[in-house]
């Protein structure tokens, strides 16, 4: 914990504050301190229950996923309010769990928003790796009813599984793209010079001109 604060840099932490992280820990930095301690199950453990952010991703780094019980992975994640350890912990942790499926189901159909977005940022892997499972056009008749109302990390996470659907399965593009203009989901989203906006007919138009440019 004490080698955590030392690497805490308050410019940073004023950027993350932004995006509501309370954290101001350089993530490079964090990752050399977690490629020196390697896989320590325990310790991951215990820098969870510190309910430190900085501790946390840390503990993302070093833990090992598979060992986690799936009522474990469901408290951690509904008692996880940061968009980055939230983030972190879908990504690392449970998309390599053997519970990532029972807990996509389960999570998708939650009323807690933020739990929601994490079934559905599971879901969205499987679009890409595994949509032989999944019900695509479902998905998209789901995505059409309700994204537009919903909060803003499900909204999120509901298009970007509107736009993995465009960009990998070409007999649902179409409707994909029309899905997205319809609903105008960040149409104006503020994007950097050279980044592609998350705008659906956007970012499906442009991953698959990428694609063909192969």
């Amino acid at each position: 914990m004490a080698e955590l604060a030392e690497l805490e840099d308050p410019k940073i932490r004023e950027v993350n504050e932004k995006h509501g992280d309370d954290h101001g820990v350089n993530l490079s930095k964090l990752r050399a301190l977690a490629k020196r301690l390697k896989t320590q199950q325990e310790l991951a453990c215990q820098l969870w229950e510190t309910d430190d952010t900085a501790a946390r991703l840390l503990a993302i780094l070093i833990c090992r996923p598979k060992a986690f019980e799936r009522d474990e992975l469901d408290v951690m994640l509904r008692e996880e309010r940061t968009p980055k350890v939230h983030d972190w912990l879908v990504n690392y942790v449970v998309k390599k769990n053997p519970h990532s499926e029972e807990l996509r189901l389960a999570w998708s159909a939650d009323p807690d928003p933020v739990v929601a977005s994490a079934g559905w940022a599971l879901t969205t892997e499987g679009v890409t790796k595994k949509p032989e499972g999944l019900d695509l056009a479902g998905l998209l008749d789901v995505i059409e009813a309700e994204m537009k109302d919903a909060p803003d990390r499900l909204q999120w996470a509901m298009n970007h599984c509107l736009a993995q659907i465009g960009i990998e399965h070409a007999e649902h593009r179409a409707r994909a793209i029309d899905i997205g203009e319809r609903l105008e989901v960040l149409k104006d989203y503020p994007t950097s010079p050279g980044c592609t906006s998350p705008f659906a007919p956007i970012w499906i138009t442009e991953m698959v001109r990428r694609q063909h440019d192969k």
